[in-house]
């Protein structure tokens, strides 16, 4: 559909089956392995598609790179060749297998699905592709350096010291806890859990009479709302009792911790020895399912939805799945649901219900955030660094009470931290430095209210974006607010990209991510009283009208409502249509300058109100720069001179006119240590002269005239 080829990389076993590698390789086949899984996606594969045989697995030693001891994403490439015929029954392809036996180790950007289709659209893929197909070797020193990987395997100056130093411990606390899986081993738990409560008054233990306790039950003894040094001598407890031999950690910060009043994971209740059975199966599930192991998916799902099913089990089991692999689960306690609200669709429901959220679509949650942490803009990259950010964004919400679980709990939300805001008006803008006329600024915004979009244009210097993020404060009314979102078109630019498309999941489908345009749309949508911006810088550096697509009539000020909606290109299940909110605005900004820059069609163009910036070396700017610099008005007067027959000289030149003048914002820098001449020659060498040799390519006179009229003594 967008042009871009597909790889596939395929299993080559199913779960209960032996690896089919030898098989397909000989009968010039790949054949897939469910009777109703995946058949769409095999059907949508094409003759002539490359394909590759993968296998998706954990590796923690021997690896050609310093792992720190971590497990490591490895997927092993078996084969690769060519789709000669699709039969078209989501079963069978046949296959021209030309290199096989490869045995070609990929690390860290893997997925354990089936069915894994691969475009060239980001450097991740792009290298697994070059790496899988065009034998080019992995920059494995970039992957380790990536967001998503960084914390745990990448290069630091602090002794290698991963983010958070509990990780390891809490990790082989659970795999040694995981014999205790058999029943039989655990009259021996229970003998020291008594112990443990009576040493360190654990009131809620030492009051039941405990024939069998859960695996979460367990960890939450050292992982409640207690003193941090109680904690960890409970911690050294467990330690020494399970042989752990990883140190107890110092720092305890980033995790999830259980309220005291409610610190169990199964009731009192007849059906009490069916729920403890269910949440050890999940616990056993869990740490297989994070080794990479398709094999355990719908398992995983099956036992997740039968343990959020019992009533002491809600929000707070995925504290205990964190608790176990804090890198490959999700805790979803209020300050998580509250910070993930502004981007991910389900928890922009307040009353969501554990009733409304099952196995299926945690994993998916999974998956959606997996691909947004390999994004370089997105604001954090990692689980353990999700929920950091989280606690901090919502300080009051450290000790999550689960109410679906302990329902005479006081039912009352935990308020969020006092959060002083800075107001922003069009006072503090002409206070910053704002040159352009009141009367225009006024213009200006009073036709960004009206019309609820705008594009700024003008030459390069003109301080476009400056002003249009600067509006968008005063529009919001708050400076630095998080109702405002800035992004870049590009000419890799796509609808996908920008509004809504599909990316590859784990369980070998694609899912449907919402681009940042549907992302603020929603957030404006549910916070009806407030403002919301969306700045799009170099709006004509893409192609806006195959980026915005049906967004682009609802764009329209008089069609901000719901009456208006349309469907999307892509939909979800049951989804109505969408439309754009009357308090979301949308600022562009456009250097005409460019000639590479595509021209907007007459449809956008309607949408939006234009304003053109130019060049302000005026006494706005002369009072500006005197204050903030130590220079006179003499030399200041000189300056302005030189930039304006600069200017005018442009101005003159046919091929070039007025949108290739120089802006003011090269020369409103602060100066603390220059002399003014020497300050001046500086920034005409190091910025405007690179400039103008490109807007004179080849005309070396008009060049020379040009940097005379800059710094000749004369002049």
């Amino acid at each position: 559909m967008d042009g871009i080829k597909t790889y596939w990389f395929l299993g080559a076993k199913f779960k209960g089956s032996k690896d089919q590698t030898e098989h397909f390789i000989s009968s010039g086949i790949w054949q897939n392995g469910y009777d109703n899984k995946l058949l769409d996606i095999v059907k949508s594969i094409s003759v002539g598609d490359k394909v590759a045989i993968k296998s998706t697995y954990n590796q923690k030693n021997n690896l050609p790179f310093d792992n720190k001891g971590l497990p490591v994403s490895v997927m092993e490439i078996k084969a690769i060749g060519t789709v000669t015929k699709n039969h078209g029954d989501g079963k069978l392809l046949e296959v021209d297998w030309y290199q096989t036996n490869l045995n070609k180790k990929w690390y860290f950007y893997t997925y354990i699905a089936a069915i894994w289709g691969v475009k060239e659209d980001f450097w991740l893929s792009k290298q697994l592709i070059n790496f899988a197909f065009y034998d080019q070797p992995q920059d494995i020193d970039a992957f380790r350096n990536a967001p998503y990987w960084k914390s745990r395997y990448g290069d630091n100056n602090d002794n290698n010291k991963p983010l958070l130093e509990w990780i390891p411990f809490y990790e082989e606390i659970a795999d040694k806890l995981l014999s205790y899986h058999d029943k039989n081993k655990r009259l021996k738990l229970i003998s020291f859990i008594n112990q443990l409560a009576l040493e360190f008054k654990l009131s809620y233990l030492i009051d039941k009479d405990l024939h069998d306790i859960c695996p979460f039950t367990v960890l939450g003894t050292f992982n409640r709302g207690n003193a941090e040094e109680t904690r960890k001598n409970i911690a050294q407890k467990w330690a020494e009792f399970l042989d752990v031999k990883v140190p107890v950690p110092n720092s305890w910060e980033g995790i999830p911790l259980l309220n005291n009043q409610i610190s169990w994971f199964f009731t009192n209740s007849q059906n009490q020895q069916q729920e403890i059975d269910n949440l050890w199966d999940l616990y056993s599930i869990a740490l297989k399912f994070s080794n990479i192991d398709d094999n355990y998916q719908e398992d995983f799902k099956q036992k997740f939805d039968l343990a959020m099913a019992q009533p002491y089990c809600s929000w707070q089991l995925t504290n205990g799945l964190f608790w176990i692999r804090p890198n490959t689960y999700l805790v979803l306690d209020k300050a998580t649901k509250s910070y993930l609200s502004q981007y991910v669709e389900i928890f922009k429901n307040k009353n969501l219900k554990k009733s409304d959220f099952n196995g299926n679509d945690y994993l998916k949650l999974l998956d959606d955030l997996t691909v947004r942490f390999a994004d370089q803009n997105f604001p954090v990259h990692s689980y353990p660094e999700l929920y950091l950010t989280a606690l901090h964004n919502n300080e009051n919400a450290i000790l999550d009470t689960d109410y679906e679980a302990q329902d005479h709990l006081n039912n009352q939300d935990m308020t969020d931290p006092l959060i002083i805001k800075q107001p922003y008006t069009e006072e503090h803008l002409i206070n910053e430095g704002c040159f352009i006329d009141k009367q225009q600024l006024q213009a200006i915004l009073k036709s960004l209210r009206l019309k609820k979009n705008i594009i700024l244009q003008g030459p390069p210097g003109t301080g476009k974006t400056w002003l249009a993020k600067r509006l968008a404060n005063i529009i919001v009314g708050y400076k630095d607010s998080k109702n405002i979102k800035a992004i870049q078109f590009h000419p890799n630019m796509s609808y996908e990209d920008f509004i809504r498309g599909y990316r590859p999941t784990s369980d070998g489908k694609l899912a449907l991510i919402d681009g940042p345009f549907l992302e603020i749309i929603n957030q404006a949508r549910n916070d009806a009283q407030s403002n919301y911006v969306i700045v799009i810088e170099e709006i004509n550096r893409g192609n806006p009208a195959q980026i915005f697509g049906e967004m682009l009539t609802l764009l329209e000020a008089d069609k901000r409502n719901p009456n208006e909606a349309l469907e999307l290109t892509y939909q979800h299940q049951n989804e109505k249509g969408v439309f754009i909110p009357d308090n979301l605005y949308v600022i562009g900004t456009m250097n005409i300058a460019d000639r590479s820059l595509a021209m907007l069609d007459f449809a956008l163009r309607r949408r939006f109100a234009f304003y053109h910036l130019s060049p302000h070396f005026g006494e706005n700017w002369l009072n500006y720069m005197q204050e903030k610099n130590d220079f006179s008005p003499q030399q200041l007067q000189d300056i302005k001179h030189r930039i304006e027959a600069l200017n005018q000289y442009i101005i003159n030149d046919s091929t070039l006119g007025k949108a290739f003048t120089i802006g003011h914002s090269y020369f409103t820098c602060l100066n603390q240590e220059m002399a003014a001449q020497d300050w001046f020659e500086h920034i005409v060498r190091s910025e405007i002269e690179p400039l103008l040799e490109e807007y004179w390519f080849g005309e070396p006179e008009k060049l020379s005239n040009a940097m005379n009229i800059l710094l000749d003594d004369a002049q």
